[in-house]
């Protein structure tokens, strides 16, 4: 029976992604993002309990990356063609507000031009595949894990629909920043980059060090940003990553 508890958890996480699916086809980014959150809750406990159970089976890996297409692959490919959707509609800007007027027709005349946003999916699915296959990444990441790429999605929707900064609002509902944030979300996922997990083997400082470092940079930015401390909290994982992989290679020098 304890066997069964890794998967249940794991098709939790699944349950989650299909719910956060349907939010966000709605255009309700932030019911897709909270469930996003709950499905990726569940992902960083699956793992952990098959290895507390010792339970780990080639299933359970299997059926974690499928959970992980819907949760954090299909959501954020989702969420994309949303905006992208939008921004065709949003982005005749008045003149009278300072900004410069995009050329609606133009965008008009592609109406398959949302289809962009879905990059970031099959980016994800790629990620995935070669996630299974890829020995160098038992304890750690190369390239950008999926969840974490899929929070930066979600939180960019979110802060599109939500900020009061005339700036940020028009850069996140301008196609062609929308158009380079897909292409670079589909880099940072498959970049040879390394990147530290997070899942712990154990919940002691020693060997976690880096982990619980950012976990507690994490909550200060959030309660110091809200939601805004979520793209911040993206690049200073790849930030510390690269530190951290400079230090270790000093060492062993």
């Amino acid at each position: 029976m304890k066997n069964w508890i890794p998967h249940i958890i794991t098709l939790l996480n699944l349950l989650c992604g299909c719910i956060a699916a349907i939010y966000a086809f709605h255009d309700q980014l932030i019911l897709a993002g909270i469930f996003v959150a709950a499905g990726i809750f569940f992902d960083f406990f699956d793992g952990l309990a098959a290895r507390l159970l010792q339970v780990s089976s080639e299933l359970g890996k299997q059926l974690d990356s499928l959970a992980d297409m819907v949760t954090s692959g299909l959501v954020p490919g989702i969420v994309m063609y949303q905006l992208l959707s939008d921004s065709i509609g949003f982005n005749l800007i008045d003149v009278e507000q300072g900004f410069t007027s995009v050329n609606k027709s133009y965008l008009l005349s592609h109406p398959y031009l949302p289809v962009v946003g879905f990059l970031i999916t099959l980016g994800s699915c790629y990620r995935l595949a070669k996630f299974n296959v890829d020995n160098r990444q038992t304890d750690s990441f190369i390239g950008v894990p999926t969840p974490a790429n899929a929070i930066l999605i979600l939180s960019l929707g979110i802060i599109a629909q939500d900020t009061d900064w005339n700036w940020l609002y028009y850069a996140l509902t301008n196609p062609y920043i929308l158009i380079a944030i897909s292409l670079f979300s589909v880099y940072i996922l498959n970049a040879e980059l390394p990147l530290f997990a997070l899942k712990f083997k154990s919940f002691g400082w020693k060997g976690n060090e880096i982990r619980w470092i950012f976990i507690v940079i994490c909550l200060s930015l959030i309660l110091w940003l809200q939601i805004y401390a979520v793209p911040c909290i993206i690049i200073i994982y790849m930030l510390m990553s690269v530190v951290h992989n400079l230090r270790a290679k000093s060492n062993n020098v």
